[in-house]
């Protein structure tokens, strides 16, 4: 017997998730120096000073485990959300969430429902939980198709993910859409609104999740410090939800699940305002150059809520990619979203955007 027989079947044939490729494996692999890296929607600069100073203040006490309870952080966080502690379950990053709603909500022939292209992580957590992904076509726009979700739901389904606004298409959809899924979707299905690019939106009539938590018990808002916060590296995300659902997503977790170090970071830099608008509008600043080069190129681009742009760059966009890799640019090919024709460019500094258009202009002439 092999060892891939004694192997549960739903976790043997996963595909694994495939980040972006480090901007230190590229010069390795290429010999290049000076890279950089917009494939993985991460902020454009570095966290706050206070975030930082934190963590050197903290690091003195490594040979304790961290607080359990992420006391502090919980505290801050529902001061600022206007929620009560009770309502927060904290993992390691948003994902890691989506690992204790699996545990707690899904088994072998539950379906897991989610608009399709979307966030890579929804069908390998539902595939290792044993259930199925039902993945639901986008419509013309790039954006979930509410109605034919509430179309799609059936008596297996467990779950329906929306990321809003979307990954890997950027686009969300509009507070009336939002609310109709809150009132019609069935009260057994668990409501995910996967909210990671929040404050990167731009549309004036963004849901506000938070708010229908009243409404509808089995609704869980996921958010990060990953990315207007800037601690990607730290692994720092968070459910809000009814306290009774939060309950049992505590008990599904495991314990320490996040570290001092970033504890401590994300509540300084959830007080450090002004860092995290200065992030908001670099970033602003960075899709607009963004798409006014990618209109100048005359290549079509989805409108985006986030901080990255979905442009469409024609067949061999997997091709296109390698070349600029060449230049020292890293994007992201979304071949495996079925979006064959499509790169993903997140937004960076103006230098940093600047080298991505002239590099993709030079390519596309070839």
């Amino acid at each position: 017997m092999s060892l891939r027989d004694l192997v549960n079947p739903h976790v043997r044939d996963l595909a694994p998730y495939v980040p972006g490729k480090p901007v230190e494996q590229l010069e390795r692999e290429l010999g290049i120096s000076g890279s950089v890296k917009l494939a993985s929607n991460e902020s454009p600069i570095g966290p706050s000073r206070r975030a930082v100073e934190a963590i050197f203040a903290a690091a003195e006490n490594l040979n304790r485990y961290p607080d359990d309870s992420c006391f502090e952080l919980r505290e801050a966080l529902a001061t600022h959300l206007g929620v009560s502690g009770a309502q927060l379950c904290f993992a390691a990053g948003s994902d890691g969430i989506l690992d204790l709603l699996a545990k707690c909500f899904l088994g072998p022939g539950d379906e897991a429902m989610f608009p399709w292209p979307s966030f890579a992580m929804y069908p390998i957590m539902t595939r290792g939980a044993g259930a199925i992904p039902a993945q639901v076509p986008l419509d013309r726009e790039y954006r979930a198709d509410v109605s034919l979700l509430l179309a799609s739901v059936s008596p297996r389904t467990r779950l329906l993910l929306l990321a809003n606004p979307n990954n890997p298409t950027g686009t969300s959809i509009g507070a009336a859409d939002f609310a109709r899924l809150v009132r019609e979707l069935p009260e057994r299905v668990v409501l995910v609104a996967d909210e990671a690019y929040l404050e990167f939106v731009r549309r004036h009539d963004f849901p506000d999740s938070v708010a229908a938590l009243r409404e509808r018990k089995t609704l869980v808002v996921l958010r990060t410090f990953s990315k207007s916060h800037a601690l990607a590296g730290l692994r720092v995300g968070y459910a809000i939800a009814d306290a009774e659902l939060i309950s049992y997503l505590e008990r599904a977790r495991h314990p320490f699940i996040v570290n001092s170090l970033a504890q401590v970071a994300a509540t300084a830099a959830l007080r450090d305002r002004a860092h995290t608008q200065r992030i908001r509008e670099l970033t602003h600043q960075g899709i607009a150059q963004l798409e006014q080069g990618l209109a100048e190129l005359g290549l079509r681009f989805a409108k985006t809520d986030a901080n990255f742009v979905l442009v469409e760059v024609g067949p061999g966009a997997d091709a296109l990619q390698d070349r600029l890799q060449r230049h020292g640019v890293i994007t992201r090919p979304l071949g495996g979203f079925g979006l064959s024709t499509h790169l993903r460019v997140s937004a960076g500094t103006r230098d940093e955007n600047e080298r991505f258009l002239k590099s993709l202009a030079l390519e596309l002439r070839r």
